[in-house]
């Protein structure tokens, strides 16, 4: 770890300033660029994101909830990671409107595709839930009740989040000033190709990506330099890292067949656990993969050229001096 900080620390150039691309060169690249529409489905994979004072556009908009409003993860149902999701390509522009034929495609084994109209008016459904938020949210309707609850085998709802009356904030004990929509805390999640491929080099059978979720995939740094990162800048939007990524069970669900198993947290108890990278601190048995972030930009009024784009250069500013010092 000491020489992912020195590696980090040696990219630290003049910071430019505001509209500015930091001087030096950047750390990292970013690779992949991936949202989830809906929570704990499958992510799509995008050239480009806008930006909105939520997170990325279109992530976690959507919630799937059991009769009594409570939140589906695939930490319960498993199967969640075999449900396709699509929208429009042009979704991802920044000026992109919906118009009346545009669509959320949902798919799945043995189920016909769902259609979900993107500017469809809706009720709202009240009482809704996940993790510590309660509030209300618009309910897609009967047809999409129907899908999900023949999906899952007993009674079930999607919900969209509602951008205009409801304010989930992200965790206060990390970072005040943000929200978030349907994602567990934060609203940006970070990892490098670097972390999964040095991950992989001790597991029998490899992992991907998927399997860790994150918005924000980087290539071109050592292992585990994200977890330094203290702010850094893409495309001119100014990031914060505000808390590692502690994993729960869904990186030992196998995204491709929806089976449970131990790996990879298994073997990362062994070299990535609270124990073994922050050993002052409590939650020793805790894994961890990736940086949740916030981005400044994302807090003040709607502005042009809010976008991270596949192959934009990541510029790091400053660093946490270890993991033992880094929040979690």
């Amino acid at each position: 770890m000491e020489k992912a900080a020195s590696f980090l620390s040696s990219l630290l150039g003049g910071g430019g300033g505001a509209g500015e691309e930091p001087a030096g060169e950047p750390a990292a690249t970013v690779a992949s660029i991936l949202i989830y529409p809906i929570k704990s489905c499958r992510g799509v994979s995008v050239p480009q994101a806008p930006v909105t004072s939520f997170g990325f556009r279109w992530d976690r908009q959507w919630l799937v909830v059991n009769a009594k409003g409570r939140a589906l993860t695939q930490r319960v149902e498993p199967k969640m990671a075999l449900i396709e999701v699509e929208l429009p390509p042009e979704a991802f522009h920044e000026d992109w409107q919906p118009t009346p034929d545009s669509c959320l495609v949902i798919r799945a084994p043995g189920m016909d595709a769902l259609k979900v109209p993107l500017a469809a008016e809706r009720p709202t459904l009240d009482d809704v839930s996940v993790w510590e938020w309660s509030g209300s949210a618009y309910d897609e309707g009967t047809e999409a009740a129907e899908w999900f609850s023949a999906y899952f085998g007993k009674p079930s709802r999607l919900v969209r989040f509602k951008e205009d009356t409801e304010v989930r904030p992200t965790n206060p004990e990390y970072v005040q000033g943000y929200k978030i929509t349907f994602t567990d805390c934060f609203p940006f999640l970070i990892a490098s190709q670097g972390s999964l491929d040095a991950l992989n080099e001790l597991l029998k059978e490899p992992v991907p990506i998927n399997r860790f979720r994150p918005n924000i995939l980087v290539d071109g740094c050592d292992p585990y330099s994200e977890d330094l990162w203290k702010t850094l800048k893409i495309n001119k939007l100014n990031f914060q890292g505000v808390k590692l990524c502690d994993r729960c069970k869904v990186p030992t669900v196998n995204q491709e067949n929806g089976e449970l198993g131990t790996e990879p947290t298994e073997t990362m108890l062994t070299f990535r656990s609270g124990e073994v990278i922050r050993p002052s601190h409590k939650n020793k048995q805790k894994v961890y993969f990736g940086q949740n972030l916030v981005c400044k930009e994302s807090m003040s009024a709607k502005g042009k050229g809010r976008v991270v784009k596949v192959g934009d250069p990541v510029y790091v500013l400053q660093t946490y001096p270890s993991p033992n010092e880094a929040p979690a």
